[in-house]
């Protein structure tokens, strides 16, 4: 979970650099670009691309799909670090939809660490100005998808391979993506496309560590590791897009990041 985190770091911050894009070209590019590592390797390894639980492959990739359009879209309205920061609150939503679906035990105090981390996201949109609503309410339902996408991953457990879980989400991806796009197409130029096509990369191995991570542990332990994306976030963003954060934006961040790992470290304790 922690390179899943790196990974999507980069990714987050190439996402956020392509302001002229819309955010369905940003996708097709983003899925096309993993298709590149998934068909290969799954053609090479023997591993049919259909997979097995073919039902909730397609549940997962459209719910992966929805919450990526949301938080791409979320990145053209706000900073980067509080996107993520708010995103990142998707464990509140998997811990809820664990407990109802899969039937995954929740301590009491879980849901105190899970009210603090939700007051930061509060405290981001209530005290900042300049903080745009859109843009956090585009992430706060992105953050509710990919608590689904956890709670499906966990479902499809060790049926089917990571890849081709992955590869699922980016074929479904890449043709609405595509489709989406077509209208307000705009061709890349020069640095452009290096840009575009390294979404896929950085692309490809979050998701397949985070799928290896989501089959392998426990929802509810696994998932507040993606914090540490939070705090990579913010100090490439600060370095490269000159991104800026208030003392109050940083208290909302602090609380988010301290309700999850509080939730990890109680989490490890029951185990």
């Amino acid at each position: 979970m922690v390179i899943s985190a790196l990974a999507f770091t980069f990714l987050n911050v190439f996402v956020k650099s392509l302001k002229d894009f819309s955010v369905y070209q940003i996708v097709f590019f983003r899925a096309v670009g993993s298709l590149f590592f998934t068909i290969p390797f799954l053609l090479k390894n023997k591993i049919s691309l259909l997979g097995n639980k073919k039902k909730l492959l397609v549940i997962r990739s459209v719910f992966g799909l929805i919450s990526m359009t949301l938080f791409f879209l979320s990145l053209k309205y706000i900073a980067a670090g509080t996107a993520v920061s708010i995103r990142y609150i998707a464990p509140i939503f998997a811990a809820f939809f664990a407990l109802i679906i899969l039937k995954e035990k929740v301590k009491p105090i879980q849901w105190l660490f899970f009210a603090v981390a939700f007051s930061g996201v509060l405290i981001l949109k209530g005290f900042q100005k300049d903080v745009q609503l859109e843009g956090v309410l585009f992430a706060l339902v992105s953050a509710i998808f990919a608590g689904l996408v956890y709670i499906t991953i966990r479902k499809i457990g060790n049926a089917d391979h990571p890849v081709v879980v992955v590869n699922y989400f980016m074929i479904i991806s890449a043709v609405v993506g595509g489709l989406l796009s077509i209208n307000g197409w705009i061709n890349p130029i020069g640095i452009e496309w290096l840009i575009l096509l390294s979404l896929g990369s950085f692309g490809y191995f979050a998701q397949l560590y985070m799928t290896k991570a989501m089959q392998v542990g426990e929802t509810n332990q696994v998932a507040p590791l993606k914090y540490m994306e939070v705090l990579f976030t913010i100090l490439i963003g600060a370095i490269w897009l000159n991104e800026t954060y208030t003392i109050i934006s940083l208290l909302g961040i602090l609380l988010i990041l301290i309700g999850l790992i509080l939730n990890f470290v109680v989490k490890r304790e029951i185990k």
